[in-house]
């Protein structure tokens, strides 16, 4: 089974222009996220797909490996898809490029995953209970079947504690995908549904589709660079590792 790593890495992000070649310890962003990956050792190979010749180039400059991409995406699978495509691959695993600190643990889980052949999609979530973070619309929320399958992700509050006394756990969904080939493939081809474009969450598609995600929970705390507070935060992180 071979299994590449693709970081899609867009450099106008709409809410933190240029953030992927901000610096922690002296490393861009990306070239961080890059690094982390292959260090890993998991992968048969990392690839970062840009639109970007600013990061096309700061990836090549170090010898990494990276590619182009040259159609207009709505998202990061699309975008990966692009390359994928063309690509000799059976899993193919979306890394985020806005979370500098990609650890092995729970990037091994979610590839073993895919040792059950009926599993097509699958992701990462953790257990979460503080009250901010749980309101917070940014913060998605997942819930699961008893198999860990996802039932229906969502920006709000799920489950809605009724019976206030209910111990349910609340996981929030970490945005790192792994799929196979032709499940990604697929996806690009559907149209986007009216759960997807309600809440604005592309992994609703597949559910849309009746496409399974396998949810792998982790204890790994992910950091999402979306603002320049957050950028000030990983980089005290970095400096207490």
């Amino acid at each position: 089974m071979k299994i590449i790593a693709f970081i899609p890495a867009r450099y106008a992000a709409s809410r933190f222009p240029g953030k992927l070649m901000n610096t922690i310890g002296g490393k861009s962003i990306i070239r961080m996220v890059y690094e982390n990956a292959l260090q890993t050792g998991l992968f048969d190979e990392v690839v970062v797909v840009t639109d970007s010749e600013i990061i096309y180039n700061e990836i090549s400059l170090h010898g990494g490996l990276v590619k182009r991409s040259v159609g207009n995406h709505n998202s990061g699978s699309d975008r990966i898809a692009e390359v994928a495509a063309n690509m000799d691959v059976d899993v193919v695993v979306n890394i985020q490029g806005d979370e500098p600190f990609v650890e092995k643990e729970p990037l091994e889980s979610l590839v073993a995953a895919f040792k059950d052949n009926a599993v097509l999609v699958a992701s990462l979530m953790k257990r979460i209970s503080d009250e901010e973070e749980i309101k917070n619309p940014n913060v998605v929320k997942v819930v699961c079947n008893n198999k860990n399958d996802a039932l229906y992700f969502s920006r709000s509050i799920i489950p809605f504690f009724r019976n206030t006394s209910s111990d349910m756990p609340i996981y929030k969904h970490i945005g790192v995908y792994a799929f196979r080939k032709d499940a990604l493939l697929k996806f690009t081809k559907w149209n986007i549904g009216k759960i997807e474009n309600t809440e604005m969450l592309e992994q609703l598609r597949y559910l849309e589709n009746g496409i399974s995600i396998k949810m792998i929970e982790t204890d790994s705390a992910s950091i999402g660079i979306d603002t320049p507070e957050d950028l000030e935060l990983a980089r005290r992180l970095y400096k207490e590792r």
